[in-house]
C-alpha cells in the first residue's frame, strides 16, 4: 500500500500504513478517544462511590452528625430534660467556653485543675509508656532468645484485660495495707496512703530538699495565678493518687505498642544491620543511627496514640476514686462526664469535650512539627 503523506496546518502526518496511530507522535489521541477516556474515569469514580458510599453514610451519622449535634449543644444552657433543637432550651452562646476560660469562679479552677492533672499525666505516661514499649520490642526481637512467643504474649496481656478489671486489682494493691506497702516494709519504707494522698511529688521533693514549705508557699510561687490556681498549684506535680494512675497506664498500654514497635523493627531489612556491624558499629551506635532512624514513622504513630488515649483517660479515673483525693485525679474527659450527667448541665459537658478536643489536634499538629524529617535544603545553582 502506498505511504500517503497528508499536511495539516503545515504539520506533516503519516496515514495508511496498517497499525498506524490516527494522532502525531506525542498526540493525546483523537476527540473520540480522550472522550471514551474521560467516560471511563468517570465511571470508575462512579463505582468507587458507590462501593464506599455504605461507610460514608456510617460515619456521616454515627460521627459527623453527633458532633456537630454536640457543637450546637456547647451553645446551650441544656439540663438534657427537653429537646435542644426547640426554643425550649436557652441559647448562651460562648458563655459556657467564657465560664471555662476567662472568667473567675468555680467552673475554671475546676477545669484549670482537671488540665494540670492531666498534662502531668501526659508528660509521664507518654514517655514512660514509649520507653517500655520499645525496650521490651528490642528484647523479644532477639533472635536467639528462647521463649520469644510466651514473652509476647505476657508483655501484652495486660493490653486485653478489662480496663475496669485492672484498676480494681490496682485499688487492692495500693491500699493502705495492701501489697505494695507490705513489700515496701521489707526494706524498712513505709508507703503513703496512696489513693487519699494528695499531695504533690514534686513540692514533696522540693520540702525535703528545704528549697520550699509545701504546707506554706511564699513569694513568686504563691502571688501569682494562673485561671484561678497559683504557681505554686501549677508545679506542686502529680499527686501520689495520680501517681498510681500512671503506673496502671503504662502496665496496660506498653504491650500494645511493644507489637507496634515489633512489627516495625521485623520490616528493617537484615542487610543494613550486617553492613553497620562489618563497619564495626557496636550496640549502642546501632540503635542510634540504624534502628531508630527506620523507626521514625512507627515512633511518631505511638507518640500520636498515646498522646490522644492520655488526654481522653476516662474509666481508671471513674473507678478509681472519681476526681479525689481533692481533686487531685481530677481530668476533662471526667469533668466532662460530670457536668452532663451529674450536674445536669450538658452545654458546659459539650464546652470542655471541644476544648479538649482542640487541644489535642494542636498538640498532635507540633508533635507531627518536632518528629518531622529534617533533610538537607538543595538550593539552586545559580
Amino acid at each position: 500500500m502506498p505511504i500517503r503523506t497528508m499536511r495539516v496546518s503545515g504539520a506533516p502526518r503519516t496515514t495508511g500504513l496498517p497499525g498506524a496511530p490516527d494522532s502525531a507522535p506525542g498526540g493525546t489521541g483523537t476527540p473520540a478517544k480522550a472522550r471514551a477516556r474521560r467516560a471511563g474515569l468517570r465511571g470508575e469514580g462512579t463505582w468507587g462511590w458507590l462501593f464506599v458510599s455504605p461507610m460514608v453514610l456510617v460515619l456521616g451519622l454515627f460521627m459527623v452528625l453527633p458532633i456537630l449535634m454536640a457543637l450546637w449543644v456547647s451553645l446551650l444552657h441544656w439540663d438534657g430534660q427537653s429537646n435542644p433543637f426547640s426554643g425550649q432550651a436557652d441559647f448562651v452562646g460562648l458563655d459556657n467556653y467564657r465560664s471555662l476560660l476567662t472568667q473567675d469562679g468555680l467552673d475554671r479552677t475546676l477545669f484549670a485543675t482537671s488540665l494540670r492533672n492531666n498534662l502531668y499525666y501526659v508528660l509521664l505516661t507518654v514517655p514512660l509508656q514509649t520507653l517500655l514499649a520499645l525496650g521490651l520490642a528490642l528484647i523479644v526481637n532477639q533472635r536467639l532468645l528462647r521463649g520469644r512467643g510466651a514473652l509476647r504474649t505476657t508483655f501484652f496481656f495486660p493490653s486485653v484485660t478489662s480496663s475496669i478489671a485492672v484498676s480494681t486489682v490496682f485499688l487492692f494493691l495500693f491500699q493502705g495495707s495492701g501489697a505494695v506497702n507490705s513489700m515496701l516494709s521489707w526494706i524498712g519504707a513505709k508507703g503513703p496512703n496512696w489513693f487519699a494522698d494528695s499531695r504533690g511529688v514534686l513540692s514533696l521533693v522540693l520540702g525535703g530538699l528545704g528549697i520550699v514549705d509545701p504546707e506554706r508557699p511564699t513569694g513568686m510561687l504563691a502571688d501569682h495565678s494562673t485561671m484561678g490556681l497559683s504557681w505554686f498549684e501549677w508545679l506542686s506535680g502529680p499527686s501520689v493518687a495520680m501517681c498510681t494512675l500512671i503506673l496502671l497506664a503504662v502496665w496496660t498500654t506498653s504491650g500494645t505498642f511493644m507489637l507496634i514497635f515489633l512489627a516495625a523493627l521485623q520490616n528493617i531489612p537484615r542487610e543494613l544491620e550486617e553492613s553497620a556491624a562489618m563497619e564495626g558499629v557496636n550496640r549502642r551506635q546501632m540503635l542510634r543511627y540504624v534502628t531508630l532512624p527506620a523507626l521514625r514513622p512507627v515512633l511518631f504513630l505511638v507518640l500520636t496514640l498515646g498522646l490522644i488515649s492520655t488526654w481522653q483517660v476516662f474509666d481508671q479515673v471513674y473507678v478509681m476514686g472519681q476526681g479525689a483525693p481533692g481533686n487531685t485525679t481530677l481530668t476533662p474527659a471526667f469533668l466532662s462526664y460530670s457536668a452532663g450527667f451529674d450536674n445536669a448541665d450538658f452545654g458546659q459537658g459539650a464546652a470542655i469535650a471541644f476544648i479538649l478536643l482542640a487541644l489535642i489536634l494542636v498538640l498532635t499538629v507540633l508533635q507531627r512539627w518536632a518528629l518531622r524529617e529534617r533533610g538537607a535544603r538543595t538550593g539552586r545553582n545559580r
